[in-house]
């Protein structure tokens, strides 16, 4: 394996969250510990670095470069997880220097310096288990502060929990207040989330309807089947991507082809604000609800969908 491999799986067995898994933040480790390709572990230093010069020993001993506008995205989505985990201290011999200072400076931790040493070692193990016994795993401290925060919401009796964030506050609205005021008599087909694209299915529903849900990757986040109407309800909720454009529709429907069942497709946004950001994106024969104004529906073109669904009673 190489030395790059090699940092990737310490920091891994440390603890460190799956976004910091990466090439990026194994070669910073190497920068701070002064590994060079052929320099043992146990020859790992500790000795304070900025984040110039991170940069330029990664250069010259990886043969990667990155770009000096880099900085920042070292700094807040690999150091600051370091600092987090234990791993690195920050301005160990001045630590009043400000955030911005150009003399920021890291330095591995005697603690996480002790495990990486041993690396390859039959210590490596007992070293380990000391330090997550001191520090704890940051993935686990990540899962842990999230789910103090998690967003539930009732639907038809069942409790459903999503991980928080806005996105996720917008699918709470729709299912809290957009599904009880328009098709209350429909039944919970599919509920992706921010975190885990697959939350809810039904999958007897999926089953009786020959729905695609092998391609949750191209599905909307939401989606309701109204068995007395054989309609399907396709939800997107847009708090940063965007709405049922006509592309997207295209898209939709032609996955659907096999389901035979008509399709309904529905953007919802947080205000009427945002919406207006996507108006020109949104396809023509599609629904926009708001959540700030839950009582209604705006109907792009066409005959109001609640009128045609009436019709076919």
């Amino acid at each position: 394996m190489s030395k790059i491999d090699d940092a990737l799986k310490i920091l891994t067995v440390m603890g460190i969250p799956k976004a910091q898994q990466n090439d990026r933040s194994a070669l910073t480790l190497l920068a701070v510990l002064d590994i060079r390709k052929k320099t043992p572990w146990k020859n790992a230093k500790e000795r304070p670095i900025i984040i110039h010069d991170i940069m330029g020993f990664i250069k010259e001993n990886y043969a990667v470069t990155y770009a000096e506008n880099s900085r920042e995205t070292i700094r807040r989505q690999t150091l600051h997880q370091f600092e987090q985990a234990g791993i690195v201290i920050r301005n160990k011999e001045d630590p009043t220097l400000s955030t911005n200072s150009p003399k920021n400076n890291y330095t591995i931790t005697p603690e996480a310096l002790s495990v990486i040493r041993a690396f390859g070692t039959p210590g490596f193990d007992a070293e380990l288990r000391h330090f997550t016994a001191d520090h704890g795993k940051l993935i686990e401290k990540y899962a842990g502060r999230k789910h103090e925060h998690d967003l539930t919401v009732t639907l038809n009796d069942e409790i459903l929990t999503l991980t928080a964030g806005a996105h996720n506050e917008l699918q709470i609205a729709i299912l809290r207040d957009l599904y009880p005021r328009f098709f209350s008599g429909a039944e919970l087909l599919y509920l992706g989330d921010a975190a885990n694209k697959m939350l809810k299915i039904n999958p007897k529903l999926v089953e009786e309807l020959h729905f695609p849900i092998t391609q949750h990757d191209k599905l909307p986040d939401i989606v309701f089947y109204d068995r007395t109407k054989n309609v399907l309800f396709l939800i997107e909720a847009v708090t940063s991507h965007g709405p049922m454009s006509p592309k997207r529709v295209n898209e939709l429907t032609e996955l659907l082809l096999k389901c035979g069942i008509r399709q309904i497709y529905i953007t919802a946004f947080p205000t009427k604000k945002e919406f207006k950001k996507y108006f020109d994106e949104t396809a023509w024969e599609t629904e926009v609800w708001l959540a700030e104004e839950p009582d209604h529906m705006i109907h792009l073109n066409g005959p109001k969908f609640l009128v045609v669904l009436d019709s076919e009673k």
